[in-house]
């Protein structure tokens, strides 16, 4: 049989790695779209040479 405090200890120690696994999910969540926003801006520059779609840059 598990005592009061074991089980206490036992549930604390999943909700911090459960708080863990989401912040780790939240975090490449975020991190996700300034990766492919960059890569939209590299192809385009790739495609688009600089004056060459009315740009000036």
């Amino acid at each position: 049989m598990i005592s009061n405090s074991e089980m206490i200890r036992i549930r604390r120690q999943m909700q911090r790695r459960i708080r863990d696994v989401v912040a780790e999910r939240r975090r490449a969540r975020l991190e996700q779209p300034v990766a492919e926003a960059a890569d939209e801006v590299a192809a385009a520059a790739e495609a688009c040479p600089a004056g060459a779609c009315g740009t000036t840059g």
